[in-house]
């Protein structure tokens, strides 16, 4: 390889930690602490995204809880769901999925009678997720404060709601800026979508907030407790 080429690759490689920089930090709102890396807020806003369900569905798209086991049900059962890569899947699969997202503090078991949303098929004795009706209303967060702990970090997290209904009524496509209780921060065009999250972080005395106790073991991350709005 000549050194042209690899001067090129070493560029390229360069560009790409740059641009993944870019889109990772604009997800911070404040600050972080401790020289946590740009792969670990990956890591740890991926996680978020996995756990973080729909209001509309689970009452909150992130509830409180002490413990995991002492989760709701159905926030704890669609978060799971959320994370198959089938739409048929044995219990098996499903208890191991919960295992592989919660950990072993987990001993919740899934219902073998299934849930509102997984239907058990007595005839192939599997199971199967079906649609649920959502709204125009997308659950969304923002990472505004990592702190490191010893074995892993607190999170906190800004929740607001992206409201896409008024562009069916509309000449013109809108996303509105809502907190959790619906209320009107701000509206913008679609068209201008990249603002949406300049425009949480300058109202964030307007959003509730969120901290999330998460654990790192194994190099996988596990939730331990959430509090707070």
């Amino acid at each position: 390889m000549g050194l042209i080429m690899k001067k090129l690759i070493i560029i390229i490689i360069i560009l790409a930690i740059i641009f993944v920089g870019m889109i990772v930090y604009k997800n911070i709102a404040i600050n972080t602490s401790n020289n946590i890396s740009i792969q670990e807020i990956s890591q740890i806003e991926t996680y978020i995204t996995k756990i973080y369900m729909w209001k509309e569905i689970t009452k909150q798209a992130l509830p409180n809880f002490e413990d995991i086991n002492q989760a709701e049900d159905i926030w704890l059962w669609e978060a799971v769901k959320k994370n198959l890569e089938d739409y048929e899947f044995s219990y098996e699969h499903i208890q191991d999925k919960a295992k592989e997202l919660f950990g072993e503090k987990l001993t919740k078991e899934f219902p073998k009678e299934g849930t509102e949303y997984i239907i058990y098929n007595e005839k192939t004795d599997q199971y199967y997720a079906i649609g649920m009706g959502l709204d125009q209303l997308e659950d969304s967060f923002l990472l505004n404060e990592i702190q490191k702990t010893q074995d892993g970090y607190e999170v906190e997290i800004i929740e607001y709601l992206e409201d896409y209904s008024q562009s069916l009524n509309e000449e013109e496509d809108f996303i509105i800026i809502r907190n959790t209780q619906e209320e009107e921060i701000a509206k913008i065009s679609s068209t201008e979508e990249e603002q949406v999250k300049e425009i949480v972080k300058n109202n964030l005395d307007k959003l509730s907030r969120k901290k999330i106790v998460l654990k790192l073991e194994n190099e996988k991350l596990q939730v331990e407790r959430v509090y707070g709005e």
